[in-house]
């Protein structure tokens, strides 16, 4: 499915609430199937990815229903879990695949966890290495560091990790296959990175700590007994608020609200390279719900300016990157997006496909090898065929760049957005 974009002449003034935040759908579905008792989750994304975890716990006996948009999950407790009959299929969703083998390492049966052709080329040597330290049994099948992954019973021991990279899945195998072993489980991250598995761990009942130390801040979790269900309501997804928090910076005269959006300090970095950068925001009717900090943006057309985005915020904005990017190309001046390193293994290498997306439109970037150099453009962009290669952030960050740009911008299988955003070309129509 291509979708064709043209410039966008009226300002975007009114209001809307964006889907689920996709992580925190995730860790519901996980949390609950191996938690006693009904788990009920509300403004649970139904995006590809998440859809996979459900699957993929479906498949293991657990019970997962929809009624009334309200998501319940029935768990049979920690090891309440059964074999699966197949293979534990999870599309392109690296969270399911990373956070899922977590838990299987500390099942009593074997298991074989695949995806589709871009997910199976991702590196999982990150999980593979600290899981393999605490006595888990699970190996690459293909002997390259990818899945599919092959996990088969063993004993888990505690251990102390220093993680190697900030990374969320990292961090949520450990902590969760640590549930299982037989003494604590510590992971160390030299700057944090996001913590929602944290906070939903103690929303269930799990004993977990956070402390700073000297090598950053280290995470600990104790052995359970069990898990004990909870409800969870799911705030609106930052990533996805992005697209359209970047459309009304851009699109002179526009005030638009997003009600309802995750600014959990662990992900807000994308809110504050937007003020760096002078665009008008203001935070309305802020709160916690869960333990997870939540509020309405407003945000207002603005000039933006150039700036430096790296180090310790990196990690809290690394999924918004190809949209800062589209905004870096209508700042004044020089952006600079450094130690980003990580983003060569995401769905697809995004400073590649950033930089030659942004180029085909008329952009000054140059590529680094952690990031990549943004002069923003006077004149603006000028539309193009644009290829994601099937990469969901990259379809939606260069469908917002095509509304600003000159004449007529092609957004080549623009399906791929249902990974973690299905309706955004209904909301992005509205």
């Amino acid at each position: 499915m291509n979708v064709n974009i043209e410039k966008q002449t009226k300002p975007l003034l009114g209001e809307m609430v964006v889907p689920g935040d996709k992580s925190i759908s995730h860790r519901s579905i996980m949390l609950g199937a191996i938690a006693k008792g009904t788990t009920s989750i509300t403004n649970f994304l139904k995006g590809a990815d998440c859809i996979a975890t459900i699957d993929c716990f479906r498949q293991m006996g657990v019970t997962i229903e929809e009624r009334n948009d309200i998501i319940t999950v029935t768990g049979g407790g920690l090891r309440g879990l059964k074999q699966p009959v197949g293979i534990l299929e999870v599309g392109n969703s690296g969270t399911t695949t990373r956070l899922l083998s977590g838990i299987l390492c500390g099942q009593n049966f074997k298991s074989i966890l695949s995806g589709d052709a871009s997910l199976n080329k991702r590196p999982m040597n990150r999980i593979i290495n600290p899981l393999s330290q605490m006595g888990g049994d699970i190996v690459s099948i293909k002997k390259n560091g990818c899945a599919p992954l092959e996990i088969n019973a063993a004993k888990l021991h505690g251990i102390d990790y220093l993680s190697k990279v900030s990374s969320a899945q990292v961090k949520s195998a450990v902590l969760l296959a640590g549930l299982y072993a037989d003494a604590p489980t510590s992971v160390t991250e030299k700057v944090l990175s996001r913590n929602h598995t944290e906070i939903m761990l103690k929303a269930f009942g799990g004993n977990v700590s956070t402390e700073d130390t000297y090598d950053g801040t280290t995470i600990s979790v104790t052995p359970a007994d069990e898990l004990y269900a909870s409800e969870i309501d799911v705030p609106g997804d930052i990533s996805s608020a992005a697209y359209f928090i970047a459309a009304a910076l851009l699109i002179p005269g526009s005030e638009l609200l997003i009600k309802n959006v995750g600014i959990n300090d662990t992900r807000a970095g994308f809110l504050q390279a937007v003020l760096k950068m002078g665009g008008d925001l203001t935070l309305l009717n802020a709160l916690t719900s869960g333990g997870e900090a939540k509020a309405d943006i407003l945000v207002r057309h603005s000039k933006l300016k150039g700036t430096t985005i790296g180090g310790k915020l990196i990690p809290s904005l690394i999924d918004e990157i190809p949209i800062l990017a589209v905004l870096a190309a209508y700042a004044e001046g020089e952006t600079v997006i450094k130690d980003a390193a990580e983003l060569k293994v995401k769905e697809t290498n995004r400073i590649d496909t950033v930089c030659d997306n942004l180029k085909n439109m008329g952009a000054f970037v140059t590529p680094t090898e952690d990031g990549m150099i943004i002069t923003g453009k006077e004149a603006g962009l000028t539309g193009a065929v644009i290829d994601p290669k099937f990469d969901h952030r990259i379809a939606m960050a260069f469908s917002i760049a095509g509304l600003i740009a000159k004449g007529e911008t092609t957004i080549k299988d623009g399906h791929c957005v249902d990974v973690s955003f299905p309706e955004f070309f209904t909301y992005f129509k509205q």
